[in-house]
């Protein structure tokens, strides 16, 4: 696989002179963050991190997220954190986007560059640093681990989306493909995190309805996609967040690939108590 370029952030603030009209929207069924609201006044600063901003872009909230947080974590040189999950319950995955970041898991070290995308179960110590002289930043999605009696906790593994092949999906043509980190049918998992890629002119070809939340962050590329019953243009550096059964469908019409990182919650029972 060739190398791949991902979009982050860059912070910073519109001038004065540009207009307020942009293209966020907020409903009950889905949620458009574009890349322009990701300044510097909307960054957060977490607990025993140093020299780090975080754009927390999901969050579980009656109304939005219900399942998962999601994070783009800016980490400037000699920053990190040896004290990162404040969760014990808490599974997280880190993807980098840019940079180089150094992170440990139960002992190990592991360097990882753009692509690189580790799984970290609950209840596993770990740390993360930036060693270099640029700054480095990660998407870090965290879920609250769903065990199951007689399954056990997934392993850790750290690896990079350059060493695994997409499969494409049936009678696309290879239009259409998802980067699997983790197999469908792995019941330790409760959670998937893959990147998804259309080449120019690929869809969904139908409005996908269905019980997975979704979070998806535009890493490649721009689209049109529908969402619920409204079609909304998105580009590299968007996130949105869909409900549970809000209809999606996409058409990436070029010039170029459009890829995401897509975020769903899998393979265990609907809670039965009603949230929010």
């Amino acid at each position: 696989m060739t190398d791949q370029t991902y979009f982050s952030p860059k912070g910073g603030l519109p001038p004065q002179s540009q207009l307020m009209t942009g293209r966020a929207i907020f409903t009950d069924a889905y949620a458009v963050i574009p890349k322009g609201v990701m300044s510097d006044i909307v960054t957060s600063y977490l607990p025993h991190w140093n020299n780090t901003r975080a754009w927390i872009i999901a969050r579980p909230l009656s109304g939005f997220a219900e399942t998962f947080s999601q994070y783009i974590v800016e980490i400037a040189p000699e920053g990190g954190s040896d004290r990162p999950e404040p969760d014990a319950g808490a599974q997280a995955v880190l993807f980098v986007v840019s940079g180089e970041i150094s992170v440990t898991i139960d002992g190990t070290a592991h360097n990882m560059g753009v692509g690189g995308y580790a799984y970290i179960p609950p209840g596993v110590a770990w740390t993360v640093h930036n060693n270099g002289g640029t700054p480095a930043t990660f998407h870090w999605i965290r879920k609250r681990y769903e065990a199951v009696d007689g399954i056990e906790i997934p392993n850790a593994f750290v690896t990079n989306e350059r060493d695994i092949a997409p499969i494409p999906m049936p009678d696309t043509n290879e239009a259409w493909a998802t980067t699997r980190f983790v197999a469908p049918d792995d019941m330790r998992h409760d959670m998937h995190v893959n990147i998804v890629t259309f080449e120019p002119g690929g869809v969904i070809p139908f409005e996908e309805t269905h019980v997975m939340e979704h979070g998806l962050y535009v890493l490649e590329g721009k689209a049109v996609y529908k969402l619920n019953s409204d079609w909304v243009e998105v580009e590299a550096g968007d996130f949105m967040w869909l409900r549970a059964f809000c209809p999606q469908a996409c058409y990436a019409g070029g010039p170029g690939k459009f890829r995401y990182l897509l975020y769903k919650d899998v393979n265990r029972h609907p809670s039965l108590s009603v949230k929010g």
